[in-house]
């Protein structure tokens, strides 16, 4: 019997790899018909570099060099800035590419005969021996497991657990990779302003990742083609270099989308069935650890079922595992948000002179110590060490 992944995004193939890793074999289906370029950049921090590294991944060389943390005002005041070396050592590397860059590099790592695309999944059942999951074209796949992968429309979590509204943020997001190497002299920057926020990640080679937000009616739309002026009026008049990258930027390259996330679940599966990733605990974007979280839960459920014989043991011991970490990142993701969408023009002068006050390190602290947490025992991390293995079935290994 093999384990069945529904969802080839980032969490699907990470996992993939991981039980490979492991000597477990799995399945992926992925609903698109192909691997094409999707979504714009992406923030890896050291958590999901440390994960990255055990899976045999090249993605810390595209690490920042020299980065240091500003926040800022649309003045170009300084709130908050944490030096390069301060940076580094306590909020560790950061690695900042392409969404799709990513997801080539985790394909490239899976034998194509294992990653199933055009496969839409419409269902499952299961019983005491297996899952058979179903697809819109008629096929089923058998395994062990099912992991659901599928993202925050999950198919397999709404048969789980019925259908679970998605909490909308109150703002929706605009991003893009731009090739720009004008003025960029701050590192890693995020600008908050009254209702709206802009965000700079230098990238390698001369490219820019950038986020927008905006407090928003949900299902909004920019007029067809213009994106870029809806931006620039939006941001007219913040500090260098904002306005000169939205007008360096192509209009095709800009996505919108609106945000959301879902309160915590109290379990993520039943019997011989799990979610992982955005399908067990979507976040919003303000930790940058939507992806980085999916990436830890890979390792975790691959150690959990190399370590036990039964399957729904190895379910239940990783959902106890990941859910209370998992929480912590959605909610206090949800509240950061919530502050800096903040419009009141009172509160957010009080919001940035606390800004101001707080000591430098503070903020660096608080998220070291999310981030520099061993979600695996040095047993479990010498699973990852060793030289890859055969593939055998579930419970073979």
């Amino acid at each position: 019997m093999k384990i069945v992944i529904v969802g080839g995004g980032i969490g699907g193939l990470a996992t993939t790899i991981a039980l490979g890793k492991v000597g477990i074999d799995a399945q992926v289906y992925e609903c698109a018909s192909e691997m094409r370029e999707v979504g714009a950049g992406i923030g890896l921090a050291s958590n999901a570099l440390r994960v990255l590294d055990m899976l045999g991944l090249a993605i810390r060389s595209r690490s920042l060099d020299g980065a240091q943390g500003s926040l800022m005002n649309p003045k170009g005041e300084v709130l908050v800035t944490i030096r390069t070396d301060e940076f580094t050592n306590q909020v560790g590397a950061v690695s900042v590419m392409h969404r799709a860059e990513l997801l080539e590099e985790l394909a490239r790592q899976i034998a194509p005969g294992r990653l199933h695309l055009g496969r839409t999944c419409t269902g499952f059942e299961q019983d005491q021996d297996g899952i058979v999951a179903r697809f819109h074209n008629g096929e089923t796949a058998r395994g062990a497991a099912l992991l659901g992968a599928d993202g925050l429309r999950s198919v397999v979590r709404t048969q789980l657990f019925g259908n679970r509204p998605v909490r909308y943020s109150g703002y929706t997001a605009w991003r893009a990779v731009v090739e720009f190497d004008g003025g960029l002299n701050h590192g890693i920057v995020e600008t908050w302003g009254r209702g709206c926020r802009f965000g700079i990640l230098p990238m390698s080679g001369g490219r820019v990742y950038w986020f927008a937000t905006n407090n928003a009616a949900e299902g909004g739309r920019d007029p067809e083609g213009r994106s870029k002026d809806v931006l620039l009026r939006l941001f007219r008049g913040w500090h260098e270099p904002i306005e000169a990258l939205i007008a360096a930027t192509n209009e095709n390259a800009i996505l919108r989308n609106d945000i959301y996330d879902m309160d915590p679940l109290p379990r993520w599966g039943q019997g011989r069935v799990v979610l992982l990733g955005d399908a067990a605990h979507p976040m919003t974007p303000n930790l940058g650890q939507g992806a980085c979280q999916a990436i830890e839960d890979s390792v975790v459920l691959a150690a959990c079922l190399k370590k036990h014989a039964n399957v729904e043991s190895a379910l239940l011991d990783y959902q106890s595992r990941r859910i209370p970490r998992t929480r912590k990142f959605v909610m206090q993701s949800r509240r950061l948000g919530d502050v800096a969408q903040c419009e009141n023009p009172i509160l957010c002068w009080l919001r940035n002179s606390a800004m101001r006050a707080t000591p430098k390190r503070m903020a660096a602290r608080q998220m070291q110590s999310l981030l520099d947490v061993d979600i695996l025992t040095a047993s479990e991390q010498a699973m990852f060490q060793q030289p890859d293995r055969e593939m055998s079935s579930y419970g073979e290994g």
